[in-house]
């Protein structure tokens, strides 16, 4: 078992074959890519497929980094629900002309519009899903 700079196993899997195509193109592993692989796991699986993939992907990327603790359930699906959100629209094709239209999801602070800084901290919503606490989701916003 041969695993990456980046702790995913070489074999092939959805979240190894997505880093790989992420990576290719950068030198460095930020919050850009972090987005870009979150928009090509939602445009290729589905929002609700990607939200186990990418966390999947990451909690055993950090606990091959051994650092398990900066692994968290809720910041991993809200960022994975953000981006499916708008990756559904018309003209999202390009990654880059996503992000264009959508500049917010470049903001590593954006969730701070949603949660407290003291709830994303918290074990709850590090180890399973919490609903924000400060403001709905735009797409709560819609439902009602």
């Amino acid at each position: 078992m041969i695993t990456t700079d980046h702790g995913v196993n070489e074999e092939s899997s959805p979240f190894a074959e997505l880093m790989g195509e992420v990576m290719a193109t950068a030198e460095r592993f930020g919050h850009r890519q972090h987005v870009h692989l979150t928009w090509l796991a939602v445009r290729r699986y589905g929002t609700d497929a990607a939200v186990d993939l990418v966390s999947d992907g990451i909690q055993r990327t950090a606990r091959y980094a051994g650092a398990p603790q900066k692994y968290n359930a809720t910041v991993s699906r809200a960022w994975v629900e953000l981006v499916g959100h708008h990756a559904g629209e018309p003209d999202t094709a390009d990654f880059d002309a996503f992000v264009d239209q959508h500049r917010a999801l470049l903001d590593k602070k954006l969730l701070t519009r949603f949660y407290r800084s003291s709830t994303l901290a918290g074990t709850p919503a590090r180890t399973s899903w919490v609903e924000p606490d400060l403001a709905p989701f735009p797409w709560q916003n819609a439902d009602g």
